[in-house]
């Protein structure tokens, strides 16, 4: 008996299985729809489930999830035109960010691709300027050979999006080639020796050292590396946004909160103070340097897997470049037994009292509205380490960056390099496929929470396990309160009222809301308790944002 006639579209899915992929994202068309026929109707085994989306972009928020929850890249797949235009923000927002994906788009067929034809554009050069690698095939045979290169793209150095471009004639042409095999990822070792010795040295001159953890620092094995290195030495440690959760609950007398965004925060002013900045897998994307080395004067030492990108604010005596982990397992017996100098200890003390005293809640108001930190707290009391919070942006945003405590790494996750609204409940959903049998948590606004409440109806579908919260105000209100700040009045801010709670109901989720602060503890009680998809509305009084505004960096505004 022959075998079955093979096509591009094939090729695609044994490229995709050869690489392990769990998950494909997206929204079929006619010019990718063979790909998405053996995908639905699988005839090979271990065949990436399909998870279909209401809109592209949201499909690269979820593939970008993925990417960054475990390591490995996210697959997208759309079709031609709007469907492959639509990938944009989601890309750039990863490539930014860090997150591995693989975005797979239609196109016209071969012979249309100089015409002003249907659909037809130059796919490949529109993505180019935002992704690590965007080609488009040419030959069926290639099909392979382009994922394989696309993906390695997306999953080495500083992680991103990569993007391939399929002509329908590709997808739907006879091919006899096997998809390629994935190749193994160079074996990086730790850094020098010698520098190491010399690092180690510097830390013990030094009085005030401190570690600034970035995203490159949050994998499992880095952050078990650090964990190590804190059982052995006094550090005091300063996470970015995207560092968040790397310190455990035991070493947490040696964190001093996140920098980003805003500023004189207690991280802030210890990297100002320290004589010796040690940036673990640091990205200048999570927080530029001219915001937290504003003079420049800051002693830098650097340990990561690639090169540093230099600027007049950062500028490393050193850089250690090598695995991670492994450089950081060298180190650790190097310096045994650290403490800082015992001049430094009232300066950390009195960090630590301000990171405690200002995570208190104010007293309980007789009033319809909640304060930010009664929202936070009454969220840290219900979600445990294992829980995934995917943080929208927005006034929210920032409250949650500065006060929320994480203690497992890419638990808590932020969009703080585009800043990208609409992520929270697409991450959300990408948590509960990721990570089953635990409950994920989104956090929006108002305003951010409809740039993909489409995807309640996605979440609905799938069974998604995942509270959304909504903090309402009635306005997009990060802009309105810099705004106000800036210019005494604020413009374009203002937008209708939604009935939250019917809106989920249409979808056939659970919808609650928070009439008065004395409510809130119990609605989110019977949130939790409930599987499926929740939408929580509570009324917020962002009276408070003024205080934080005065905290922020002057050229966010």
């Amino acid at each position: 008996m022959s075998n079955p006639q093979r096509h591009g579209a094939n090729l695609v899915i044994d490229s995709l299985i050869a690489h392990q992929v769990p998950y494909v994202f997206g929204i079929p068309g006619a010019k990718i729809d063979r790909v998405f026929e053996l995908l639905e109707h699988p005839t090979a085994p271990k065949t990436p489930q399909l998870i279909i989306t209401r809109h592209e972009q949201d499909a690269a928020f979820m593939a970008a999830a993925v990417g960054r929850m475990t390591g490995q890249p996210g697959v997208v797949l759309t079709t031609s035109g709007p469907g492959a235009a639509n990938l944009a923000t989601g890309l750039v927002t990863a490539t930014a960010e860090g997150d591995p994906v693989l975005a797979l788009a239609g196109q016209v067929q071969r012979k249309d691709l100089l015409r002003a034809a249907h659909q037809s554009m130059k796919n490949a050069e529109m993505f180019a300027p935002i992704t690590k690698y965007a080609a488009e095939v040419q030959d069926p045979d290639n099909v392979s050979e382009l994922i394989a290169n696309a993906w390695r793209a997306a999953a080495s150095g500083k992680q991103g999006a990569s993007f391939v471009s399929i002509p329908q004639d590709v997808t739907d042409a006879p091919t006899d080639a096997a998809a390629i095999r994935p190749s193994v990822a160079p074996k990086l070792g730790p850094a020098s020796p010698a520098d190491m010795t010399n690092l180690a040295t510097q830390i013990k001159e030094a009085a005030l050292p401190v570690l600034l953890l970035g995203m490159r620092a949050s994998s499992e094995e880095v952050t078990q590396a650090l964990r190590d290195l804190l059982a052995t030495a006094d550090l005091p440690v300063v996470e970015t946004f995207q560092g968040a959760g790397i310190v455990s609950h035991e070493q947490e007398h040696d964190f001093f909160g996140r920098v980003g965004l805003f500023r004189n925060q207690p991280g802030d002013q210890l990297l100002q103070q320290s004589d010796l900045v040690i940036a673990i897998g640091y990205d200048p994307v999570e927080y530029e340097p001219r915001n937290w080395n504003s003079e420049g004067r800051a002693r830098i030492i650097v340990i990561d897997a690639q090169p540093s990108e230099i600027d007049q604010h950062f500028q490393p005596e050193s850089e250690l470049i090598g695995d991670i982990s492994q450089t950081l397992a060298i180190l650790t017996p190097l310096v045994r037994g650290y403490r800082v100098a015992p001049s430094a200890k009232s300066i950390l003390e009195g960090l630590q009292a301000q990171l405690q005293a200002r995570d208190v809640p104010p007293a309980l108001a007789e009033q319809t509205r909640v304060h930010p930190l009664s929202i936070i707290a009454a969220l840290q009391e219900r979600v445990d380490d294992h829980m995934t919070v995917a943080v929208d942006v927005g006034s929210h945003y920032i409250w949650m960056a500065r006060h929320f405590r994480s203690y497992q790494p890419r638990r808590l996750l932020f969009s703080n390099g585009m800043q990208t609204l609409g992520v929270a409940l697409p991450w959300a959903i990408a948590a509960t496929l990721v990570r089953p049998g635990e409950k994920a948590v989104s956090v929006s606004g108002d305003g951010g929470f409809l740039f993909s409440a489409m995807e309640l109806e996605t979440a609905v579908r799938l069974h998604s396990d995942l509270v959304h919260i909504i903090w309402n105000d009635g306005h997009y209100d990060m802009v309105k309160f810099q705004e106000e700040m800036k210019y005494g009045q604020a413009a374009g801010v203002d937008f209708g009222p939604v009935d939250f709670v019917k809106y989920a109901e249409a979808f056939g989720a659970k919808g609650l809301r928070v009439d008065k602060p004395a409510d809130l503890g119990r609605v989110l009680d019977e949130a939790f308790a409930t599987k499926g998809p929740v939408i929580v509305d509570i009324p917020v009084d962002y009276s408070d944002n003024r205080k934080l505004g005065d905290a922020m960096l002057p050229d966010q505004f």
